[in-house]
């Protein structure tokens, strides 16, 4: 053989069970775990379970964006995948697009959004700041885009960003409204319908708590005219929604047709993680995320540490951001926490690297004793490194 082969995979797959208290994946729980492990389905043509399936994810996912929205279905992909998937259908050459960076998330969506030669406009806030109603208005009044981005849980920052009022604004302006909601739809209150989003995602492995690489969004009527009267043809195949649209079934009087082959054990375990969320409701679910969290914010306080969102109600009910103390090394704590606990307490990125921690209390870990048992950690992890730094300076 030219290429021998890798010893490494002689030896048996071990993946250690960790608690999974960062910005995500979370743990999942024992009934989304077995999902994953349910033998595997072709395509719809002879697989009727297949349809019935991609069915049930897609009436759930209308449930949990509060949606009447026919073109409501899942990318094979992660997040990005579905951020690029908006660019690639809504925006062609020339596209004006106003984008709110807080964090990451908007400085990402600006960066695939210029790369499809569109005219891109940033509306720049620090990270742990939200966005006020007068300041789009001011920058919508300019700009005139055919597209609006904002992050509705920015996990980068923690912060939670009021929605109601943005939709009907960006109407008022002939903007479309582009929300990425992939940190807190399914933890904190969201009305795609009501609030007047134009185009929704969110992440199945954050307050869903199931396995990362599918995503669920939804279109609205006016994002669909847009996507179907576009004047040049979409340029990736594989994101192309009036595709995506036939094989999930989502057009009315439409044959359900081949595109791709879904990777079939994230279908189930999004579909049981679905159907977790159904049989507890959304009300429920998103008073266990805020009871949780306020509890750990309880908590990161008694510790003496300080958040980094200084106004509550804007506070992101599933990533937490605390401020790194001047006189603790970030990541000593965080690999403390993970060395002898199994514990995650992530650092942040973008702008916030290196000066917050981040801490995840959502889906399947929104539960007090996971908070308790985070907070002892982060204690002992803070109290060690501390004294580790003194002894060093002797």
């Amino acid at each position: 053989m030219d290429v021998d082969r890798p010893a490494q995979l002689l030896q048996p797959l071990f993946v250690p069970r960790k608690t999974m208290t960062g910005p995500g994946p979370s743990n999942m729980s024992p009934r989304v775990e077995a999902a994953a492990s349910l033998p595997p389905l072709g395509s719809f043509q002879l697989h009727p379970e297949s349809i019935t399936i991609m069915n049930d994810v897609r009436e759930a996912l209308k449930y949990l964006f509060q949606t009447n929205n026919d073109v409501t279905l899942c990318i094979s992909g992660c997040a990005h995948a579905a951020a690029e998937a908006v660019c690639d259908n809504l925006l062609e050459t020339g596209s004006s697009v106003l984008v709110g960076c807080n964090g990451l998330w908007g400085e990402r969506f600006a960066e695939m959004a210029s790369r499809k030669d569109a005219k891109v406009d940033k509306l720049v806030k620090a990270p742990g700041q939200v966005f006020a109603l007068s300041e789009l208005e001011e920058k919508l009044k300019v700009v005139r885009p055919a597209l609006t981005f904002i992050t509705f849980g920015e996990s980068t920052g923690g912060t939670l960003q009021p929605m109601e009022g943005i939709g009907p604004l960006c109407h008022r302006y002939g903007s479309l409204l582009v929300v990425d909601g992939v940190a807190a739809v399914g933890a904190a209150p969201m009305f795609m319908d009501r609030w007047g989003i134009d185009v929704l995602y969110t992440g199945s492995q954050k307050a869903l708590s199931s396995i990362p690489g599918i995503t669920p969004i939804s279109f609205s009527n006016a994002a669909w005219k847009r996507i179907v009267n576009r004047k040049t043809k979409v340029r990736t195949f594989l994101s192309d929604i009036r595709l995506l649209a036939v094989l999930w079934n989502c057009i009315p009087d439409a044959n359900r047709g081949y595109h791709h082959t879904p990777a079939v054990a994230l279908l189930y375990t999004l579909r049981e993680a679905l159907a977790e969320l159904v049989e507890e409701g959304l009300e429920e679910r998103w008073r266990r995320h805020s009871e949780c969290t306020a509890l750990l914010h309880k908590g990161i306080e008694i510790l003496g540490l300080e958040l980094l969102v200084k106004e509550p109600s804007h506070r992101l009910p599933v990533v937490s951001s605390i401020r790194v103390p001047p006189d603790v090394d970030w990541l000593a704590v965080s690999q403390y926490a993970m060395d002898r606990y199994k514990v995650e307490i992530a650092g942040s990125l973008g702008s916030s690297a290196g000066s917050t921690w981040r801490i995840g209390i959502m889906g399947h870990n929104a539960r007090p004793e996971t908070v308790g048992y985070v907070l002892r950690v982060l204690e002992e992890s803070l109290k060690t490194v501390r004294n580790q730094a003194k002894t060093a300076s002797l």
